[in-house]
């Protein structure tokens, strides 16, 4: 029987900036088809570690090397007197995925989450493709379900 990976999950730091860079074009590319401009990406990665109010980054690794990685932002509800934490820029390379990456890192913002360490988690969200069946059917096996709300957006033209 084969032993399953284990992966090392831990907040991101600067010095996996290019990994993220890295991930986010190759993520932007393969579920958009938009090629992302370096020179508003890298200072856009670099932004959530000069004002980690906005959020942070979580790497899983394996062997030392950065197989994945996800993004956290913050959403304050009134109606639940709590924090929603958003899961954005999930990114696993081809040759690790369905292999628990995203599953383990998953984990362990949920215990964080749960750690008491954060001022008053309410829970989970994430946007996906409409055709991403294979990510849709991650993030329902591991007990998140559709929501009832549609998204909308405004894209500043500056």
């Amino acid at each position: 029987m084969t032993k399953p990976t284990t992966y090392t999950v831990r907040k991101a730091t600067e010095t996996d900036a290019e990994s993220l860079i890295q991930f986010n074009t190759a993520m932007a590319l393969e579920t958009e088809n938009m090629k992302l401009d370096r020179n508003k990406i890298e200072p856009g990665v670099m932004g959530l570690f000069a004002n980690p109010q906005y959020g942070f980054y979580m790497v899983a690794e394996h062997e030392d090397t950065v197989v994945g990685s996800l993004m956290v932002t913050t959403e304050w509800s009134d109606w639940r007197n709590g924090i929603f934490w958003w899961i954005q820029s999930v990114y696993v390379i081809p040759e690790y995925r369905r292999k628990g990456v995203y599953r383990s890192m998953y984990q362990t913002i949920t215990e964080m989450a749960k750690s008491g360490q954060f001022h008053k988690v309410c829970g989970f969200r994430l946007y996906v493709e409409k055709e991403n069946r294979i990510a849709q059917k991650t993030y329902r096996d591991l007990g998140m379900s559709e929501t009832h709300y549609k998204m909308f957006e405004d894209i500043s033209k500056k």
